[in-house]
């Protein structure tokens, strides 16, 4: 079983002096409360690192399971609320999209591990991010991996937003707005120093705001490294992961999103360097994916750069709240990678600016 700060047992936890990020002996009596598994319980952490919400595999008679719980608090308003993220999905399945983990438990008793937390069925799959798995070494395989990207985001697009559960969701007022103003009041609280870049696409994406189009359920972060694909059939999403942007709003959000942390064959990678694997020959250009998106949603996606824009500096804005937990102490030594955004979070505001200069 793993040690240090991040799962203990309750007995080890109380000499910490940073709280463990999972103690087992609550963790399993939560399961047992809801008949989820019996016996003994392992835990490790999975996923990738960096200071956002944490996942962890849970292994035990009858499972095993995945857990998935916010940082340590402080945290800033509105935002790793995991418990919204969890009613989120239950919602789109109830709405017709189905590829989704299956949520089976959501504990918002904060005095299991101090924070809300949900548990989920264990996917066995792949998040492609910096490799393929086997089964997508020919272009043709890879080409079908990027249309279904596109696909299943049509797919979420498509889940019918007047059922009860997705419009709970839903606020008044335009979201393009509203993703403004929040971030703006986020890099208020999450700055450590003056990147005048952040403030100049602030400003100027306020200013120019498109007109919404009719709204749609939302991801918020949709990439081809927040997707997993099963061994079996790895050129097509299994699941769409990470739901913690989620909302109801504009649709050309998600798809200038894309856009934005997408590495297209023969171009230059993304500014945040996520997913490179879409580099490789066979995956489709920026501008097919576009076409696609256009053809199998009916949906003109117009002003696009302004949302790769509103993509890059809300990185900016989420990247510098993992920087500032870092250099405050508040992340493990497991997340030491966050160190990076020193760096990443100017190049991010400076990729923003170039990507509002286009419009």
């Amino acid at each position: 079983m793993p040690s240090g700060d991040i799962v203990e047992t309750e007995a080890a936890a109380e000499g910490l002096t940073k709280s463990p990020l999972l103690v087992l002996d609550r963790v399993r009596s939560f399961l047992d409360e809801h008949g989820l598994g019996s016996g003994d319980l392992r835990a490790r952490r999975i996923g990738e690192g960096g200071g956002s919400n944490f996942t962890f595999l849970l292994e035990r008679d009858g499972g095993p399971f995945v857990l998935r719980r916010p940082p340590r608090p402080p945290l800033p308003p509105s935002a790793h609320d995991v418990v919204r993220e969890a009613r989120l999905q239950l919602a789109l399945r109830a709405a017709g999209f189905a590829r989704l983990p299956t949520i089976v438990a959501v504990c918002v008793d904060e005095s299991v591990l101090g924070v809300p937390f949900y548990v989920m069925t264990y996917l066995d799959g792949y998040v492609p991010t910096d490799e393929l798995p086997p089964g997508l070494e020919d272009e043709l395989a890879r080409r079908r991996l990027g249309d279904d990207l596109v696909d299943v985001l049509v797919e979420i697009h498509a889940a019918d937003v007047t059922t009860p559960g997705l419009a709970a969701f839903a606020r008044p007022g335009s979201y393009n707005e509203r993703q403004v103003r929040r971030f703006a009041q986020l890099w208020d609280i999450n700055k450590t120093r003056e990147i005048p870049k952040v403030e100049e696409v602030g400003a100027w994406l306020g200013d120019n705001v498109p007109k919404p189009l009719p709204p749609t359920a939302v991801h918020g972060d949709f990439r081809l490294g927040n997707t997993m694909v099963t061994l079996d059939e790895p050129s097509r999403i299994a699941a769409v992961l990470d739901w913690e942007m989620g909302a109801i709003g504009d649709p050309r959000a998600d798809v200038g999103y894309l856009l934005a942390t997408y590495s297209e064959p023969g171009g230059t990678p993304n500014p945040l360097g996520t997913s490179p694997v879409t580099a490789q020959p066979g995956f489709p250009s920026k501008e097919e994916l576009v076409e696609r998106y256009v053809g199998r949603s009916g949906r003109a996606v117009e002003q696009l750069h302004w949302f790769e824009g509103l993509a890059l500096w809300k990185a900016a804005v989420f990247c510098e709240a993992i920087y500032g937990r870092f250099v405050r102490g508040e992340l493990g030594a497991e997340d030491e990678r966050a160190a990076r955004f020193e760096e990443g979070v100017p190049y991010l505001a400076d990729a923003a600016f170039g990507a509002i200069s286009r419009a």
